[in-house]
């Protein structure tokens, strides 16, 4: 059994639902928060070792959030895997210079989104 907690972080009801029955299945503890500010409460009370995050919420971008949380020396061990429909290069590019461990496009693998959290929670 896994004791690692996973937030995911998504405005989209479906993307919530669906990370939170595969994480569940593989035995993750998942909580969710479906915007930025929510999030960053969360993250500050819970400390979840992985955050799936999307970019374009409403509040707070994932980008805001991604950088809040590996600048501040308390969260900067927290993994984040980006989860979003912008899927250029430079989306991408932006997305990791923001501190991003892992940056995934919509729509995604339910495959490939287990094997990238077990990569990131090692």
């Amino acid at each position: 059994m896994q004791d690692k907690k996973i937030l995911v972080v998504d405005d989209e009801p479906n993307i919530v639902r669906s990370l939170t029955y595969i994480l569940n299945k593989e035995g993750y503890d998942v909580s969710t928060a479906e915007d930025g500010a929510e999030a960053m409460d969360m993250i500050r009370d819970s400390k979840p070792h992985l955050m799936i995050l999307d970019v374009m919420m409403p509040n707070m971008s994932g980008y805001d959030v991604c950088r809040a949380v590996k600048s501040d020396p308390e969260l900067v061990d927290i993994q984040v895997m980006m989860l979003t429909a912008n899927g250029q290069v430079g989306d991408r590019r932006l997305g990791l210079s923001q501190g991003a461990d892992e940056y995934i496009t919509k729509p995604f693998s339910p495959r490939v989104i287990l094997s990238k959290v077990k990569e990131l929670l090692g």
